[in-house]
């Protein structure tokens, strides 16, 4: 049983990719990461030894903290941030009982240098799943450029951001794939809930419905929010709240049906 400022890993997984997720503040030393250059989806890496708080924009926010074992740094990290008013609980076991426990974990190697992405204007399917998934699985800093798409190659060079969902980009469709599958690829996220959520968007974006029953709906609703909005950013807003709904279907609600009056005449 975790103790009063602990959480278990599975309990925090449960939690991460939620719209309300805690903020998970990486405080390993730089050899353990060394060791195991890995992190928990969604978490980010502060030093231990020079940590601000009023640094770290987690003001009003639920924070927890992960050390290799969940021991003197979180302890010290998770203190700290309580004596500022910040809610703050540690990793039970830290990372080596989230790895242990089989946990997704994000490679080091796949982040890019920015938090700054850029693809086509106008989206629909692909161009609100993706930042949906960096968001809440990546970097949950991360900012979107939507721009003309002869322009997105020339904006990620000026601007070093990385380009997505275009063609000739690594971030992009390969093969009968959608760039969604590619994320969860490069970013170790094949989890089961995840994977249920990429066949419906990857049925909905190469228009093939036979995939998921789903996707039909999935496209009607997202062709009707790119005519709703004309600004990106606010189609963008409303997007990450469907995919919010989408991924709990797809983690807790897809055995679920619906019939109403129950009984009635077939």
């Amino acid at each position: 049983m975790p103790g009063p400022n602990q959480i278990t890993p599975a309990q925090l997984m449960r939690l991460i990719g939620l719209p309300d997720a805690p903020a998970i503040v990486d405080v390993r030393i730089p050899e353990d990461i060394a060791a195991d250059p890995r992190l928990i989806p969604g978490s980010v890496v502060r030093p231990h030894d020079s940590f601000d708080p009023a640094t770290a924009t987690l003001a009003g926010k639920r924070v927890i903290v992960v050390c290799q074992k969940g021991r003197k740094l979180s302890e010290g990290v998770a203190a700290l941030l309580r004596a500022q008013s910040i809610e703050a609980q540690i990793l039970e076991g830290g990372s080596t009982a989230w790895a242990d426990a089989a946990l997704p974990m994000i490679p080091l190697s796949a982040y890019p240098k920015t938090n700054l992405w850029v693809t086509r204007h106008r989206p629909k399917i692909d161009r609100i799943a993706c930042p949906w998934l960096i968001r809440r699985f990546i970097d949950p800093t991360a900012r979107f450029l939507f721009v003309t798409p002869s322009e997105v190659q020339s904006v990620a060079e000026r601007f070093d951001a990385t380009p997505f969902d275009i063609e000739d980009t690594f971030f992009s469709h390969r093969d009968d794939t959608c760039t969604f599958d590619t994320f969860l690829t490069e970013f170790a996220l094949h989890t089961a809930p995840l994977r249920r959520l990429a066949t419906v968007v990857r049925a909905a974006d190469t228009d093939r419905h036979d995939l998921s029953p789903q996707a039909a709906g999935l496209l009607a609703i997202s062709v009707g929010l790119s005519r709703q909005y004309r600004d990106d950013l606010e189609q963008l807003a409303v997007g990450l709240t469907l995919y919010d709904a989408l991924y709990r279907w797809a983690r807790d609600g897809h055995d679920e049906g619906h019939d109403w009056p129950a009984g009635r005449a077939q």
